[in-house]
């Protein structure tokens, strides 16, 4: 049976997305930096964890944004294919709700119309939509406004299936460590391996969505992201950037089937908030 969803319930639900990610933290990523700051052992690195959550809370009770930077859009829309959209074509009832959630949240618009004009558009859209046809009749929407001091951190390395695992590993440690302060730590590391060059990347950032204290179900996986996070936190970035214990606060890692010539990876860097809202329509 088709079930019909009117555009103006997609517009309704991003526009509060919008305002949802860049006001409050996420569940996940709230507990992730108190047991970060409880178990920081330098002593400045703790000050500036404990500071963190104190612009966390300011920003909750006075409603104003967690970061300065509320980011550009990044929207992942799956998609149940007995759903039938009534109304505006869904690309713009989206960017319709991005539109007034940044308007009516008061958020930052940072987006421009060309990459090389640079013509502020205004409202903060075109947003990134990336669309997955599913099964049934649900449409599951994730929001993750994405700030570019870490996006701009971000990296991609064409490695050589007989780079292996090693080299897998230094790929994540090199942009890690020329990410250094830059990126905001304490971080999230989403990582993408397998696909193409743009679906490594893809993976990376839909890592990043994942919930911080949820491993990946693929044994190989689930190890590597521990021992990646322990070597990450080894690194002494620390919080700030300013030296210390927790330099990551989790790194999340999606594969997929690769060509028997290849071996991409994508390094996907977010700040310590890393935004993010789920809801399913």
């Amino acid at each position: 049976m088709i079930r019909t969803i009117k555009s103006e319930e997609v517009t309704r639900n991003i526009r509060e997305m919008c305002i949802e990610a860049n006001y409050y933290l996420s569940e996940d990523m709230d507990k992730a930096l108190k047991k970060a700051a409880d178990s920081e052992r330098a002593p400045l690195g703790k000050k500036i964890l404990y500071q963190l959550q104190e612009n966390l809370t300011i920003a909750g009770k006075e409603m104003i944004p967690i970061c300065q930077d509320t980011g550009m859009a990044v929207v992942f829309a799956e998609i149940g294919q007995e759903v039938h959209f009534e109304g505006m074509l869904l690309e713009e009832a989206v960017n319709e709700g991005v539109r007034q959630g940044y308007r009516e949240g008061f958020l930052r618009k940072s987006v421009v119309n060309d990459p090389i004009l640079r013509e502020n558009t205004k409202d903060n859209t075109p947003a990134v939509i990336h669309y997955t046809i599913v099964k049934g009749e649900k449409v599951k929407l994730t929001l993750a406004p994405k700030g570019f001091g870490s996006e701009n951190m971000s990296r991609i390395f064409m490695l050589k299936p007989s780079d292996g695992m090693e080299g897998v590993k230094q790929a994540i440690l090199t942009a890690v460590e020329d990410a250094g302060p830059n990126a905001c730590p304490p971080m999230v590391v989403g990582v993408g391996i397998g696909g193409t060059f743009e679906k490594c990347a893809l993976l990376a950032k839909q890592a990043l969505t994942r919930e911080v204290d949820k491993h990946s179900q693929i044994p190989y996986v689930k190890e590597l992201e521990e021992e990646m996070l322990q070597k990450i936190n080894s690194l002494g970035i620390g919080p700030g950037g300013l030296g210390g214990t927790t330099t990551a606060l989790a790194v999340n890692i999606n594969t997929y089937p690769t060509h028997i010539a290849g071996l991409p990876v994508a390094v996907n860097i977010c700040c310590h908030v890393n935004r993010h809202v789920v809801r399913v329509i």
